[in-house]
């Protein structure tokens, strides 16, 4: 057993408000730089919709992820042979319109405009070049269209659901939408690491933060094209690829990131999870339906006496130990079984978890009002005995979690639906009766565990959201800067030299 721990994000979808705040923060911080416009580390999109860079899960042009093959596993983007000629032409690489070419405006026009009939405007700018473009694109250009023939028309998770239930959600009445915020997912198993000719990508062992090593990158690109998640970004000022960094100068200080700091929504949480090394083949080479379960075996309880001695030999300290036994991402992805990764099947093994949005009930029209499509002795229950009847099909929340196994939706949808409406029962009727009680049963919870997960999800203080071990980086200023003064109280990326193109 090889031991190690990670530090991992865990997104609540049924509390994210699609503001953006997160987006903001992390570009203001870390992504405001030449060359740096078009990349957002951090951003939120709509779904159903095609998302950011536009249409990133389509793995068939983009060549992402992990395949199964008779051997095991093998990069989709190429083999080794084919890796060597792809350095010279990557028809996989996504292109500037995959993203949207970045612009400002010409402000001076606001103020030397010559005198006129209409009121100056200030034209937009390519960041690029220059000169005067026409807007089509941005980061979060399809923001609400939910029910598009042409954003979540295109969602390639739409693919297996049913063509007529595809039909009800682009009407009127029946629209919905969630968003999904994006990071990069940090995985165990990292196609950019391995994709990379130069070495320049590695995986702390610390945390398992996933860098890139400036000083290394030759600017081939392939962790671009490799990265199933699209979060790897190439600075074409500096010719360096660059991406989420998971915020580390501000964790090893003990703050959040900033993007789960800024959340308005509180969606987000933070905290150690333990792993086996050692079973992260196993778990990438299992068959598309135990994906998840095999990820999940990886996972480690921190409270197993056998792995606090293995972790102790691996040289884990107390504090990271300590860490994990409070980690709120431990308690939803392995405890209380509600969280799972994005996209499973590219077999990446991210470590960013996300609980599946609920969602309202399906409309229908009678003689001209819309109502709800549920009889009224079930509407104290919702969609509990009904989940075909959610506007958000099964079927959809399955391509992008669970690798198309609906069943484990279900299981989550149920437990997070006997928390609601225990907790109705509860504070509006005064006593929960023998109809909850049997629901409670049948969902797989009690109410023991109903209350932690409904204090965790509503109530939580800022120590509960987000868990920190301790870095001792002063045991190792030393080592890293020779005088540990020279760098007191300074956070940030930094560089001992600047990247320079082509160095």
């Amino acid at each position: 057993m090889d031991v190690r721990a990670h530090m991992s994000m865990l997104f609540h979808l049924d509390k994210c408000i699609g503001c953006h705040t997160c987006s903001v923060a992390c570009k203001n911080l870390w992504t405001d730089r030449k060359g740096a416009e078009y990349m957002w580390w951090n951003n939120v999109e709509t779904r159903p919709g095609t998302g950011y860079p536009t249409g990133w899960e389509d793995q068939e042009h983009y060549r992402g992820g992990w395949e199964k093959n008779w051997v095991g596993v093998e990069l989709k983007l190429h083999s080794r042979p084919q890796g060597l000629a792809n350095l010279f032409y990557n028809p996989a690489l996504p292109e500037l319109d995959d993203y949207y070419e970045p612009f400002t405006f010409r402000y001076e026009d606001l103020f030397n405009a010559p005198e006129g009939e209409h009121q100056p405007t200030a034209i937009p700018i390519s960041a690029i070049t220059g000169d005067p473009i026409d807007i089509q694109a941005g980061p979060n250009w399809d923001d609400d269209l939910s029910g598009s023939n042409i954003y979540a028309a295109n969602d390639p998770n739409m693919v297996d659901v049913a063509a007529e239930v595809r039909e009800q959600m682009s009407e009127i009445e029946r629209v919905v939408f969630n968003y999904l915020p994006r990071i990069c997912n940090h995985c165990l198993n990292p196609a950019c690491v391995a994709a990379c000719p130069s070495g320049a990508i590695y995986k702390r062992g610390e945390d398992g933060v996933v860098l890139v090593n400036e000083d290394k990158c030759r600017a081939w690109r392939m962790c671009v094209s490799a990265c199933p998640y699209k979060k790897v970004y190439y600075n074409w000022s500096t010719g360096k690829s660059e991406k989420c960094i998971l915020c580390f100068p501000r964790m090893e200080t003990g703050q959040a990131p900033a993007c789960a700091h800024s959340c308005v929504g509180r969606i987000r949480y933070m905290g150690v999870l333990l792993y086996d090394a050692d079973l992260i083949q196993w778990a990438a080479e299992g068959p598309e339906e135990e994906l998840f379960d095999r990820q999940n075996e990886v996972i480690l309880d921190p409270f197993d006496p056998a792995v606090i001695a293995a972790a102790k030999e691996n040289g884990i300290d107390d504090g990271t130990m300590a860490a994990a036994q409070k980690s709120p991402a431990y308690r939803f992805v392995k405890e209380w079984k509600l969280a799972l990764p994005l996209h499973a099947e590219y077999r990446t093994i991210a470590m960013m978890f996300y609980i599946p949005p609920l969602s309202p009930v399906v409309s229908t029209i009678e003689e001209g009002l819309v109502r709800l499509d549920i009889s009224p002795e079930q509407i104290d229950f919702e969609l509990f005995q009904g989940l075909e009847k959610a506007r958000l099909p099964i079927k959809y929340l399955a391509n992008l979690f669970s690798a198309g196994n609906e069943e484990v939706i279900e299981k989550i949808l149920r437990k997070m639906l006997a928390v609601r409406i225990y907790k109705r029962r509860q504070s509006v009727e005064g006593f929960i009766d023998e109809a909850t009680e049997a629901m409670i049963e049948s969902a797989g919870t009690t109410p023991e565990e109903i209350e932690a997960i409904y204090r965790l999800t509503t109530l939580p203080t800022m120590q509960e959201r987000f868990v920190f071990p301790p870095y001792h980086r002063e045991m190792s200023a030393e080592a890293m800067y020779g005088d540990p003064l020279a760098r007191k109280g300074e956070t940030g990326l930094g560089y001992t030299a600047a990247p320079k193109r082509g160095a």
